[in-house]
């Protein structure tokens, strides 16, 4: 790891919670910021949207429970309306919350599904490059057997913003594999401003969703419309794949496990007794056992059952496969 800061860094940190799984998401983020980052001097911000014409139903957090304890938490609950995207692409969310930030003041995103288990503010961020999580598999594109490859259907994207494409690849991967291009996956990002980086975000979003290059035509864009133009937006503002230090997020410090069934089977020991340690409290039960996944993983021990049938030192390389092994044994949850 790279040396530690030489001061203190000031960030506000952000995920966006609704109703039903988020919320719960959400307060094991919370809980596991406070028990891990008890010095994090920042703001935590809780992006909720708000009932508007692009929602079938209220998108608002359900239960005055979990809003008590997120607020004792010292979260703010930071409303946002759905301008462009809502019931139809939820991924939008991180997106358009952006706008309600506080403008000039450097944030880290994180998507709720992802616990805290280290010092945050030990992680030496440079908010003025931007990047985000390189934990990902090549998801997008699938380019076809006879139509534009990797390389094609990446650089009609870097063309159609002016963005210069050839700097981006890592030129130690070989040609048309997923490696080469720069991708990521949306788990986590930060920038100095996030008004300006959820403005550049939203702008080529609605590009691409709206005008997509001819490159494109076979390429599917939900859900991984976000994780498209994030790297556009990244380089777009002098970040890139290289601008964190490994080792800290998706390290020692964050885990983004995206479903507990996951979470069991694959991610080390301290992401599990983290898990363990912030759902220990009676009130904390009480509120999360409201959420069945929560219940029947943590607190009637599923999870350790899905976790007894993997080597987490010798994992399946896709992540498909750890999928199936878990829904064969009738212990998937989501």
């Amino acid at each position: 790891m790279a040396g530690q800061p030489k001061a203190p860094q000031h960030f506000n940190v952000m995920i966006v919670a609704q109703g039903g799984r988020l919320q719960y998401e959400a307060l094991l983020f919370c809980l596991s910021l406070r028990s891990y980052c008890p010095d994090f001097q920042g703001r935590l911000l809780v992006a909720e949207p708000q009932p508007g014409p692009l929602w079938q139903n209220d998108p608002r957090i359900r239960g005055d429970d979990i809003r008590d304890m997120l607020e004792e938490l010292g979260a703010e609950i930071l409303p946002f309306d759905s301008a462009h995207f809502g019931q139809s692409y939820p991924y939008g969310n991180k997106i358009e919350a952006l706008a309600a930030m506080p403008a000039g003041e450097p944030f880290v995103f994180f998507d709720t599904d992802t616990l805290i288990t280290g010092d945050l503010a030990a992680v030496p961020f440079d908010f003025v490059r931007p990047s985000a999580s390189l934990r990902c598999e090549g998801t997008w594109p699938k380019p076809e057997l006879y139509g534009p490859g990797y390389a094609a259907i990446w650089k009609s994207l870097y063309d159609k913003f002016e963005l210069d494409f050839d700097t981006t690849l890592d030129l130690g991967q070989p040609d048309e594999f997923w490696k080469r291009y720069l991708y990521f996956n949306a788990g986590f990002f930060y920038y100095e401003c996030p008004r300006a980086f959820g403005q550049r975000f939203l702008d080529y979003a609605l590009a691409i969703r709206d005008d997509p290059p001819p490159e494109l035509i076979c390429q599917e864009l939900d859900p991984w419309l976000d994780q498209v133009a994030l790297p556009l937006v990244i380089h777009s503002l002098g970040g890139g794949r290289d601008a964190l230090a490994e080792g800290y997020l998706d390290g020692s410090v964050s885990c983004h496990y995206r479903l507990l069934p996951l979470l069991y089977a694959r991610e080390g020991d301290h992401v599990v007794e983290a898990l363990h340690h912030v759902t220990a409290h009676n009130r904390v039960k009480k509120v999360l056992k409201e959420y069945d996944p929560i219940k029947r993983m943590v607190y009637q021990g599923r999870g350790m059952k899905v976790r007894a049938l993997f080597d987490q030192d010798d994992l399946p390389r896709r992540e498909q496969a750890i999928r199936n092994t878990i829904k064969r044994n009738g212990f998937w949850m989501r």
